[in-house]
């Protein structure tokens, strides 16, 4: 009879360390304190450096297992045995993890037409090998994947030094894999189309880019009869601008129609609905312009995964999970009846807001540059440094260290680009008298511009917009309902309650 193995207390507390890290969020700080205790060091070192020394202290402590004899899993108890399965996991996953990184590329290249896994069936010899079925090694296969795709576009699509950028790195990755990737792997990988999210933030700072990033990192699966993922990450993205189309094409944009169905329906036509795939996503931007009628028809696809198409009695399914975005004020359209309670309840499983370029810079006055790095480095490639020091002095010398940024990531992009043709950039002074209170609030403060009074005032116009009533305004602020009143009639807010 073979005698059953167990680890030792100290391999037992690395691996569970090891365990940790693995169902952590990688945009986390409590994961960077994994690592540095997995490494066993506490030096201030780059990210990809730490994860690298980790690595190789995991790979040494599971190869004194195979050195001993002591790596056959189906020797060991339940919970060790668990517990090695994820360590062992962990490790092959990120020794394929540049294959993954290149494979992303390749398919990025090759847009919707799907191309073979040239790596899966090595990867899948050593998923089996830890004891798993074939729709178990698939299942990881799959996940190993979304993962990869996942950090690609955060990190490569979601720049910033600043804390609110990490904050959203942070809250992307939850809102794919969940706070808990663990009970994502073993019961929601493939049941995430009920989650749908709704990002708020003004116009320009990159919801689209975050909605990309959450609509392209959704779960493939693999077939392994063709050796490829079910679906191109390219086609599983679908946005449209749902301000671009009157009302009476936006229908027929989402749902749809047949052909005959209204004049100049010469031909059937696919809606985005009927486009997405089963693991797909729909970006619907600018959510906040529909009319309650349409609202209210897509309320009924959130709903109950049906649609019809324009002028079709038949109905079709969606499996895909929505996203939408706007840069108005949900809260006042929902109090002036312009936008449905049930609507936004459907909506707002998760609501991400992503930061203001101008919040940003205050947190992190480092977050310009590496903005501006950024920006040059997809327009130009690597070498461009010497762009990089024309944009910061250019914006330096015309703008001064306190610009709003009123158009956030897109008006820095143009800037960039003004620069580049001219040398020079002079901000948006249409933008700069803008009426709105956050805007003012935040310039008259950068400025020093506004005395007590001002400052009171705008402070509470800010706060009666957000909760639409003195008394709400009195008790976050400590004044009376009167000088409540008085401030924010100074704003030109028409105050009614």
């Amino acid at each position: 009879m073979t005698k059953a193995l167990v680890l030792t207390p100290s391999e037992r507390e690395f691996f569970k360390t090891v365990a940790q890290a693995a169902f952590a969020n990688p945009f986390s700080p409590a994961r960077i304190e994994l690592d540095r205790k997995i490494a066993g060091t506490d030096a201030c070192i780059p990210w990809n450096d730490l994860v690298e020394l980790a690595i190789t202290r995991i790979v040494e402590h599971l190869a004194g297992l195979r050195l001993s004899g002591r790596d056959n899993l189906s020797q060991y108890g339940a919970d060790d045995r668990e517990l090695l399965r994820t360590v062992f996991l962990f490790d092959i996953y990120h020794r394929y993890r540049q294959t993954f990184d290149d494979f992303i590329l390749k398919q990025m290249s090759a847009g919707d037409t799907i191309i073979p896994v040239p790596f899966a069936k090595e990867l899948l010899s050593a998923i089996s090998a830890l004891g798993l079925d074939e729709s178990g090694c698939h299942r990881y296969l799959g996940i190993f994947y979304q993962i990869r795709r996942a950090f690609y576009f955060i990190e490569t699509a979601l720049t910033g030094l600043s804390d609110s950028m990490h904050g959203l790195r942070l809250q992307l990755w939850n809102n794919i894999f969940t706070c808990n990737i663990n009970w994502y792997e073993q019961h929601l990988w493939n049941r995430m189309e009920d989650f749908s999210t709704l990002l708020l933030g003004e116009t320009g700072t990159g919801k689209g880019a975050a909605a990309a990033a959450i609509g392209r990192s959704g779960f493939i699966p693999f077939d392994g009869r063709n050796g490829r993922f079910s679906e191109s990450f390219t086609r599983n993205f679908i946005p449209i601008n749902l301000s671009q189309y009157p009302e009476s094409l936006l229908e027929s944009e989402l749902f749809g129609h047949k052909k005959g169905a209204f004049t100049g329906a010469i031909e059937n036509h696919e809606g985005i609905f009927s486009r997405c795939t089963p693991h797909g996503s729909i970006f619907l931007d600018e959510i906040g312009d529909v009319s309650v009628p349409v609202q209210i028809k897509l309320l009924q696809v959130i709903q109950e995964r049906t649609f019809t198409p324009v002028g079709s009695h038949e109905r079709q399914r969606f499996q895909g999970r929505v996203i939408a975005a706007t840069n108005r004020p949900l809260d006042d359209l929902r109090r002036a009846g312009q936008f449905r309670d049930d609507f936004y309840y459907r909506l707002c499983s998760d609501i991400i807001v992503v930061p203001p370029l101008r919040q940003r810079i205050q947190e992190e006055p480092r977050e310009l540059e590496a903005l501006i790095g950024s920006i040059l480095k997809r327009m130009v490639g690597e070498e461009a440094a010497s762009h990089a020091r024309l944009v910061r002095e250019s914006l330096s010398r015309d703008l001064g260290p306190h610009y709003a940024w009123p158009g956030n990531v897109r008006e820095l992009e143009q800037a960039v680009r003004r620069i580049i043709i001219s040398r020079h950039y002079r901000g948006d002074t249409a933008a700069s008298t803008s009426s709105d209170p956050t805007d003012r609030l935040l310039a008259g403060i950068e400025s020093g511009s506004m005395d007590a009074q001002q400052l009171m005032a705008e402070y509470c116009g800010l706060l009666y917009r957000r909760f639409g009533t003195y008394e709400d305004v009195a008790r976050t602020t400590g004044l009376d309902r009167r000088t409540v009143k008085k401030h924010v009639l100074l704003t030109g807010e028409k105050g009614v309650a």
